[in-house]
């Protein structure tokens, strides 16, 4: 498996965010200060996912994905786009109901000349932990499947929070 890395752009209005490899929770920081940076971006015109490299991407990696499309809902006239080819990868968009918030697309995109390494955000394991619990979260608002599927994994996270007052 291959380490999971951000790249991204902005040009001419369209943002590009290129995933690729393993995406998995310890690159969530890094995709959250993205969807934050999105919502103020001024000229934002279109935004485009490419997964065409990712050959996994986890729960928490999707539930900041489904953040970047909440980022720029209502700013922008088509919602974001979702490049994927990978079969497993695919899958989890379909399953997760992501056509509903993004288009989905098998299509090779044109690609800004020039994709910058985002820098890897640090955050420490509370940090982390608040993001796995934010992103599922969101995944729950996207679709009564998701709402069942993960309701029993927030409970116990939120059942497991340090800052959570004591039970009883």
């Amino acid at each position: 498996m291959i380490e999971g890395r951000i790249r991204a752009a902005f040009e001419s209005g369209v943002f590009v965010l290129k995933l690729c490899g393993d995406v998995r929770l310890t690159l969530c920081a890094t995709l959250d200060a993205e969807a934050q940076r999105l919502a103020d971006l001024p000229g934002l015109r279109a935004v485009m996912v490419d997964l065409r490299e990712a050959t996994n991407v986890d729960s928490t990696a999707l539930g900041f994905l489904a953040k970047v499309a909440m980022a720029v809902q209502g700013r922008l006239d088509d919602p974001p786009t979702i490049i994927a080819e990978h079969p497993d990868v695919r899958r989890m968009l379909d399953v997760m109901g992501f056509a509903r918030y993004f288009t989905l697309l098998e299509a090779p995109l044109t690609e800004p000349a020039e994709l910058d390494e985002l820098p890897h955000v640090e955050a420490d394991e509370s940090d982390i932990q608040q993001r796995i619990l934010e992103a599922h979260r969101i995944l729950m608002h996207m679709s009564e499947h998701n709402r069942h599927e993960f309701q029993p994994f927030v409970e116990l996270l939120e059942s497991q929070r340090v800052d959570a007052p004591p039970h009883g």
